[in-house]
């Protein structure tokens, strides 16, 4: 305005200058949000890195530090410990209490050699300290291994690789709908109203005062500066300390320090039910070991409720399950079977009581829910039958009441993503195109409408909504309407995503054949069904991690429930 470039009606039109900060930290260091864009796709990086890693320890009975990004926040390095089954984690919120901390370390991993490992696996923050504030460096780390232990240790530092590769589904969805918020924030903003930060609070977008959280995230590295660690985890998010919690006592803490009393100990039995879900190995995993700590009997049944009815279990132990976190599918075996449906509810009684059964974690979708409320009517009947119950509901379609998330769903739209990414880069390179992928989920649309906002689609047919001629007309008029606005010389691919039960009618051949003919000349279409591919191979790391919080949580609920019984009697 002093230097005349501007009127004074313009000066008084836009004198507030509206703030929205929207969070991109692959660290997740942010205070007063559960997760930063980009923290996720950065540990999927990790989880690859330290993958392939433990192949070649494994195979060369060697150990590896590894090294990941996070100068005051040590989430990146305690997630990748907890959905790669890491032996030790050093992070800067938390740092070993004790004086020799490097016995303790060595302690746990000579008792995890001991029971048969062959490998070693230590994740180090970049800003890791211990409790006098000297920095752990990965090559500390490996003297100690190599020197105390004979340990053949090799030092992998990840580097700006953690920044790399395609964005993973959570953050691609993070940040579209964190976008849509804030825009709405910038447009319900007024010149009183402090400038917001964008966040996710237990999985909704929420808005906090920006230069409050900017303050609160500062504390974190002033309490760990002044050795106040306790403030430190509580500047964090609850379930950050949940899960470092969950972490200890499922690898940490084998040394019988945490075990119950022999009265309270229980043969827990685990079955699987229903289709293969990404995490079920992992809760089958975390189930075992925090059992024997506790020092309850974990059994595992083999093939769902059809297995339990013939007795097919084992006993499981420490090394049973290693290097369970990586396995996609079901290692026990999964179906579809129901007690009381397709299993006689006698049988199972019957091998509940024989083999002295007294607490039960089942492992799936809605077969497993209805498995459980079947179970749950004979009681009455079978007294072998009153024992604890719990369900981690896992399931590809993410279909199930009573949670945000089924264990196997981040993983599924992950590989719906990059199949999609595939098909559009397909698409854009042969010509102008629209390729009508089928997805799975049944009579539920969650896999389409997540993965179409996760991969741009142009548009979702779900069974929510239906499809009728009106909106397939509707729809190709829009296409028409975007191809006729595109740059003549360049192709442009575009996608539409259809859940496979959306109508018995209109199906992919039929919608992909409708779009041909009416596209003319102007576009092309062609049909991709992806089938069983959306199971994934290896878990995501979300749903390692969202397994190991949910199994541990479950044997808790087995351990309350038996208590109050006790007390009871």
């Amino acid at each position: 305005k002093n230097t005349n470039r501007i009127t004074q009606e313009e000066a008084d039109a836009y004198h507030v200058l509206t703030i929205v900060g929207l969070v991109g930290s692959i660290d997740n260091d942010m205070s007063s949000t559960d997760i930063t864009i980009g923290a996720v796709t950065s540990l999927h990086r990790i989880c690859e890195a330290v993958d392939s890693v433990s192949t070649t320890a494994l195979s060369h009975s060697r150990a590896f530090v590894i090294e990941v990004m996070g100068r005051h926040c040590g989430w990146l390095a305690l997630m990748a410990g907890i959905a790669t089954g890491a032996d030790f984690v050093f992070i800067p919120e938390k740092p070993p209490q004790e004086d020799d901390w490097e016995s303790v370390m060595c302690s746990v991993v000579e008792r995890h050699r001991h029971l048969g490992k062959r490998k070693t696996v230590v994740i180090v923050a970049e800003g890791a300290i211990d409790k006098n504030l000297n920095p752990i460096k990965a090559d500390h780390l490996k003297d100690i291994l190599t020197n105390r232990l004979g340990l053949d240790t090799r030092v992998t530092i990840l580097g700006h690789t953690q920044r790399g590769g395609a964005p993973a589904f959570f953050d691609r969805l993070l940040a579209t709908t964190q976008s849509i918020e804030a825009v709405d924030a910038v447009l319900e903003s007024t010149p009183e109203t402090p400038s917001p930060m964008i966040g996710m609070t237990d999985n909704k977008v929420t808005r906090f005062p920006l230069m409050k959280a900017v303050a609160l995230t500062h504390e974190v590295a002033e309490a760990i500066g002044q050795k106040n660690f306790a403030r430190a985890m509580e500047l964090r998010d609850p379930q950050f300390a949940e899960e470092y919690d969950a972490y200890n006592a499922t690898t940490i803490l084998d040394d019988s320090t945490i075990a119950l009393p022999e009265h309270q100990q229980l043969r827990v039995g685990i079955v699987h039910v229903g289709a293969p879900a990404g995490g079920m190995n992992a809760a089958t995993r975390t189930a075992v070991r925090y059992c024997l700590n506790r020092g309850h009997t974990p059994i595992a049944v083999s093939n769902g409720f059809a297995g339990l009815a013939r007795g097919v279990t084992t006993e499981m132990t420490w090394m049973s399950v290693d290097g369970w976190t990586a396995l996609g599918g079901s290692e026990l075996g999964t179906n579809r079977a129901v007690p009381g449906e397709d299993v006689d509810m006698g049988l199972v009684a019957y091998q509940m009581q024989k083999q002295n059964i007294q607490a039960l974690l089942v492992v799936g979708g809605f077969e497993a829910y209805v498995a459980i409320e079947k179970l749950g009517d004979a009681r009455e009947k079978y007294p072998s039958l009153r024992v604890p119950i719990t369900l981690i509901p896992a399931t590809i379609s993410n279909n199930v009441p009573g949670t945000d998330y089924s264990l196997g769903s981040d993983t599924s739209l992950n590989a719906i993503v990059n199949s999609c990414d595939a098909i559009v880069q397909s698409a854009q390179s042969s010509r102008r195109r629209v390729f009508v992928v089928e997805v799975m989920g049944g009579r539920s649309g969650y896999l389409a409408v997540e993965g179409g906002l996760a991969v741009g689609a142009m548009t979702v047919y779900i069974p929510e909504e239906g499809i009728n001629l009106s909106r397939l007309q509707s729809d190709v008029e829009h296409l028409r309407n975007m191809y006729s606005h595109d740059d003549p010389d360049k192709s442009e691919g575009r996608i539409i995503l259809r859940t496979e039960d959306v109508s018995k009618t209109c199906t992919t051949d039929v919608i992909s054949n409708i779009l041909k003919e009416e596209g003319d000349e102007m576009f092309d279409s062609r049909t991709a069904v992806l089938g069983h591919i959306q199971q994934g191979i290896t878990p995501s790391p979300l749903d390692r991690i969202r397994a190991t919080r949910l199994a541990m949580r479950a044997i808790k609920f087995m351990e309350e429930h038996t208590a109050e019984a006790l007390c009871k009697a």
